[in-house]
């Protein structure tokens, strides 16, 4: 019974590790980091072109200030708060002693 007791307790491990692994906060946090830094970038230094089409507002800059905060949002959210495995349903969890 030991070795099926420590062979579950590897496949839970695994589980939890999966579930912090694919958990969707680390994905959309990534992708507005990434995308936050390309736009802040290119706000940078507008043409005047594109200074006239915003009415004078470095759109491009505040955009992608505001997806770089966003993605940082979700990815400390991440750090501060993990993902846990789910639980077991009920009708795989062993019984407990008093239960019928």
């Amino acid at each position: 019974m030991s070795d099926l007791h420590k062979e579950v307790s590897e496949l839970e491990r695994k589980s939890a590790t999966a579930a912090r692994l694919f958990d969707i906060r680390r994905i959309i946090g990534g992708l507005f980091v990434v995308y936050g830094v390309i736009v802040t970038i290119a706000g940078i230094s507008p043409s005047d072109a594109d200074l006239k089409k915003a009415e004078g507002v470095h759109i491009n800059l505040w955009t992608g200030l505001a997806m770089l905060a966003l993605g940082l949002f979700f990815l400390v959210w991440m750090k501060l708060r993990p993902a846990e495995a789910p639980a077991a349903p009920e009708a795989e969890r062993e019984p407990g002693p008093g239960t019928d």
